[in-house]
């Protein structure tokens, strides 16, 4: 039964990953690149040598594949002699491995589904003649790179075969042999099935990863890569829709078994053409259909939301979040589209992008665009700044907001200064010959991603505790200005101190001020203030290779807890080491007037210029949604939250009760996923403090 087949798959998966969590550089691998490293000393290209290593790598990577499994995709590694991983750490103390961010991204499938890997060999074996001096070496490695991603799925075909000899089910051994073939028609040609070009996808994912440590890479649009496979084995009678459900139920399980937890991974359906055309099609309903039976943390599936979105997509969506579902969101395509155009993106890639990991927007299958790179606290800075005006105090909440800002700016600046480091860094020392060949323009411009080939190369930072900020900032304006009844060297001892002797003027910050969230206009407008200053800064900067814009977001992932852990007290209320607030969104427990006001609070600033990602989520107990009419007013909620600008939301349905006793019996419920800064994670993998942040959310009783 396929329920039985995708049940037994997902437990297996949970019981591996309890055991232990996959590695994406485990110890086998260093072995391959001494070993490939050693041979290639004589060569003066860094270039050619990383083409070699990584065909090295590609070609050492095994297999291995349970009954009832349908795709082949989880790696198996070889061991070693502890003292022969000891040498091979020490000699690769002498190669430098440079900062900056890696992977992130959506590859450019369309050449493999096209041309296959034999078809996209011989484009470059074209270049390569054609080609001069540097570039003769960069097309060698990008072929050596395609040759070891063959070899690699041969390995694959081969573990299949030794599972079809060790079977004794003819039902198993006709699965089985399907997968053998598949396995070795991609590893030369194109696919010619929806299968094989889901299989194909999957090896170009993990074989980007492996071979270039390029970290979570997408699974991407699959709605508009894998459609005209779909339709064309339909039309066929090759497949039918329960055979594609299953398959991409398959492939959601790959994903878990794959990527450590924590982390993420998307997928994205529906959206527009660059005509404005709303493209839904049948596969974005399966995509989304997937998640029911796997409910596992990745991926998660976003919906590109605009004004011809079929209803019955959006339906599909909202009822999976109101029955617990924590890996649907929705995307505000307008507004994403308005910011990747504002950016320079071309009109056909500002319709086709990817949130590369939680909600950071990168062009599909272009981008070396580093995210969250870097996070900033700006509510430290905002400490450091109260320290500075407790010395010399200054006479107006104005000239306070230029001091805030100077002191901002100067932290921009720094952060631009390293990332262009980092950028040049991995120009000099890095190189990825696999993922340049799934990233347009490398091919053509004849140039390494991490030498500037591909066609976007901008960096988007990412600022952390921004509804703390404004909240903070409006108890400033009121208390040290309006009211002057606290001075900045009053507020330094209290911040300081933690409020220790001070609790009462704790509770009069936190409760007795407007707070963002709250449709107050006072506090929003302090935050659209900071918004707007942020965008005027970033714009100033350029960054390598090619004076790609320096773009910021709101995107948070662990870090509102993990910054706010290491943040004093703040003039908000909040104590030392608290979280902050995540994304966009209003910090915890203080939308005191419903999810509406909550909305129209995010949306009082321009996310489109926050292409860096902006999460807003929303949290209601999951009795809320016990008939079709509170679904309905769910989805009302929604749309008007993408209606009026809003960058993504995402939809906790999951009451108190629940989460308490997870936090006591974890066993119980290991498999309990939430969202938290734009991401998805199993609830008791959570540390204490973000368990805790999780459950001190504003939780929507009625809507």
């Amino acid at each position: 039964m396929i329920t039985d087949r995708i049940t037994v798959l997902r437990e297996r998966c949970l019981n591996r990953k309890t055991i232990s969590q996959p590695n994406l550089y485990p110890e086998s691998m260093m072995v391959y690149d001494a070993e490939s490293l050693k041979q290639s000393e004589e060569l003066a290209s860094w270039q050619s040598r990383i083409g070699l290593r990584t065909q090295n790598r590609l070609q050492n990577i095994n297999f291995e594949i349970d009954e009832q499994e349908l795709l082949i995709g989880r790696a198996k590694f070889a061991t070693y002699d502890e003292s022969l991983v000891k040498e091979t750490k020490e000699y690769l103390k002498q190669y430098s491995r440079p900062s900056g961010q890696t992977g992130h991204c959506e590859l450019d499938f369309s050449i493999l589904m096209e041309a296959g890997i034999s078809g996209v060999k011989q484009k470059l074996q074209e270049k390569l003649s054609t080609s001069t001096l540097e570039k003769k070496d960069t097309y060698k490695s990008f072929i050596c790179a395609f040759d070891g991603l063959s070899e690699m799925i041969k390995n694959a075909a081969v573990v299949v075969d030794s599972a079809i000899a060790a079977s004794v089910d003819e039902g198993r051994k006709s699965d089985l042999t399907e997968i053998a073939e598949s396995c070795r028609h991609i590893s030369e040609s194109a696919p010619f099935s929806f299968r094989e070009a889901l299989q194909l996808n999957w090896f170009a994912i993990l074989g980007t990863t492996m071979a270039d440590n390029a970290v979570l890479v997408s699974p991407g649009r699959l709605d508009r890569i894998l459609i005209s496979f779909y339709q064309n084995d339909i039309e066929n009678g090759v497949l039918d829709k329960a055979q594609a459900l299953l398959l991409l139920e398959c492939y959601y399980i790959l994903c878990n078994e794959f990527i450590p937890d924590g982390l993420a991974i998307s997928v994205m359906v529906g959206g527009t053409d660059k005509d404005g055309n709303d493209i839904t099609n049948e596969l974005s309903y399966l995509c989304m259909e997937a998640l029911r039976k796997t409910k596992m943390v990745y991926p998660t599936v976003g919906v590109c939301w605009n004004k011809n979105t079929p209803e019955e997509l959006t339906d599909l969506a909202v009822e999976l979040i109101s029955k617990g579902y924590a890996t649907p969101a929705f995307f505000g395509d307008e507004t994403i589209q308005k910011g990747l155009k504002h950016y320079g993106a071309l009109p056909e890639d500002s319709c086709y992008y990817i949130n590369s990991t939680c909600v950071e927007i990168t062009p599909g299958g272009g981008s070396n665009v580093w995210v969250a790179s870097p996070y900033f606290s700006t509510c430290k800075i905002l400490l450091e700044e109260i320290a500075s005006q407790a010395e010399v105090s200054i006479n107006s909440f104005d000239s306070f907001m230029k001091a805030y800002f100077e002191r901002l700016g100067e932290k921009i600046k720094e952060a631009v200064f390293i990332q262009n480091e980092n950028r040049e860094m991995r120009r000099l020392y890095g190189r990825k010959p696999l993922q340049s060949v799934f990233t347009k323009d490398c091919i053509e411009r004849g140039r390494d991603i991490d030498d500037g080939g591909a066609r976007y190369n901008w960096v988007e930072c990412s600022f952390v505790g921004l509804a703390n900020l404004a909240d903070s900032l409006y108890v400033i304006k009121e208390e040290v200005f309006k009211k002057k009844s606290t001075s900045f060297a009053e507020l330094k001892k209290m911040l300081d101190e933690n409020f220790e002797d001070s609790e009462s003027k704790r509770v009069r910050f936190l409760e007795d001020y407007p707070k963002y969230g709250n449709a107050c206009r006072e506090v929003d407008s302090v935050l659209n203030q900071v918004q707007n200053y942020i965008v005027e800064q970033c714009e100033k900067y350029k960054m390598l290779p090619d004076d790609s814009h320096f773009i910021p977001g709101a995107f948070c992932w662990i870090m509102h807890e993990r910054l706010g852990s290491e943040c004093g007290a703040t003039p908000d209320g909040r104590c030392a080491g608290f979280p902050f607030a995540d994304g966009g969104g209003p910090a915890q427990g203080r939308e005191k007037s419903g999810p509406t006001s909550g909305i129209i609070s995010t949306t009082a600033w321009d996310h489109s210029s926050f292409i860096g990602g902006v999460a807003y989520n929303m949290k209601f107990n999951k009795n809320l949604f016990n008939s079709l009419e509170s679904r309905e007013k769910l989805k009302s909620l929604i749309i008007t939250y993408l209606k009026l600008g809003g960058f993504e939301t995402q939809v906790n349905v999951v009451d108190h009760e629940t989460l308490k006793k997870a936090v006591e019996n974890p066993e119980e419920y290991r498999d309990l996923v939430v969202r938290i800064g734009g991401y998805t994670d199993y609830f008791t993998r959570l540390s204490s403090g973000m368990q805790k942040e999780v459950m001190l959310r504003t939780e929507f009783g009625e809507i």
